[in-house]
């Protein structure tokens, strides 16, 4: 089945929601191989919460991190060193929508980075915000998925900004999948709503 691999441009963009969006879409499971802080209210009780079917299932981090930040920091920490080849994809039948942590680029380890988790046959789904930077941040992280062949669409989070957004779509030339909005709160009502709009473009 289809694997999903979800990164932003930057941290805070809106890859969780984004990513219980997905996987409400697809009936799919959910997975975040590594977890910086939050472990009482981890990215993947959140998404949880955020999903209606009775399909998906939410496998465990394979790395939980007590610190919120940087996944190389943070398991400096803890005093363990995260290693790839303890990052086991789940074994499922069901699509996996996989979330990662901050950006493209950020380290696991002294050679790793979030880059090294995704596979060849993964689609990969680039979160967008408008923030100062956002459009550079956004073309460095789309192109150098497309330079090493990965299929590669966008959701834009957060309120509209039409020059930032344009410019984005004519210099990637990828698909949009549409736009998560700046909403008042996000319960699996809302997801729901948005899962149906994005699900025929998944």
């Amino acid at each position: 089945m289809t694997r999903y691999f979800i990164t932003g441009i930057s941290t805070d963009v809106g890859k969780t929601v984004a990513s219980a969006i997905v996987t409400e879409a697809l009936e799919a499971d959910y997975w975040k191989p590594v977890q910086a802080g939050e472990l009482d209210n981890c990215d993947t009780k959140k998404v949880k919460r955020l999903v209606s079917n009775s399909k998906s299932k939410f496998h465990p981090n394979a790395y939980a991190l007590k610190t919120p930040m940087s996944p190389h920091g943070a398991a400096d920490i803890d005093g363990i060193t995260i290693e790839l080849d303890k990052i086991q994809v789940p074994e499922t039948k069901n699509s996996l929508v996989i979330e990662g942590a901050g950006g493209l680029l950020v380290p696991l380890n002294d050679i790793d980075t979030v880059f090294d988790l995704i596979r060849p046959n993964y689609k990969v789904i680039v979160v967008s915000r408008h923030y100062l930077g956002s459009i550079n941040h956004t073309l460095l992280t789309v192109n150098t998925l497309k330079d090493k062949g990965f299929p590669v669409s966008i959701i834009f989070s957060g309120d509209e900004h039409a020059s930032t957004e344009d410019i984005i779509k004519k210099m990637t030339q990828v698909p949009v999948i549409g736009r998560i909005n700046e909403e008042p709160y996000f319960d699996k009502n809302v997801v729901k709503e948005y899962a149906e709009l994005f699900r025929d473009k998944l």
